[in-house]
């Protein structure tokens, strides 16, 4: 939330969203787990056991839930899957799976280093990072 960052992502073939594509999300994650204060999720199956209790558990992350019903919880993560659907997926046709998941590492990459948001004062979510945390910002 704090600057839109797409900090870890997993993607897979169907609706079917499970456990291990929640960790495998995590898995992808560049910084350290014990950085990350609040998973902030719907009350979808894929968050509702004990490997991602452990998880978060182990980490020290706090799970925030949304209120059953009530998409507005989650606005913003809502609003950026909106973002990657529109910009990214729509109207594509991927040859294979591998090229799907190179292509979305290609995307998140110009997502999070070259695409101004209004929000952020018309920043990068990376430049927002950097200059809220006192990093020079070039």
């Amino acid at each position: 939330l704090f600057n839109r960052e797409i900090i870890g992502y997993a993607v897979a073939v169907g609706k079917n969203k499970t456990a291990s594509l929640v960790t495998k999300a995590f898995s992808s994650i560049k910084r350290p787990l014990n950085e990350i204060n609040i998973l902030h999720t719907d009350r979808g199956n894929e968050f509702k056991n004990k490997a991602i209790d452990q998880l978060l558990s182990t980490f020290s992350i706090n799970r925030s839930l949304s209120k059953k019903g009530c998409p507005y919880d989650n606005a913003v993560a809502e609003a950026a899957f909106k973002v990657v659907k529109t910009e990214f997926a729509f109207n594509k046709i991927f040859s294979s799976f591998e090229e799907l998941e190179y292509q979305l590492f290609d995307y998140v990459n110009w997502y999070n280093n070259h695409r101004i948001h209004g929000s952020l004062d018309y920043l990068t979510p990376v430049k927002y990072r950097m200059l809220m945390s006192g990093k020079k910002v070039s």
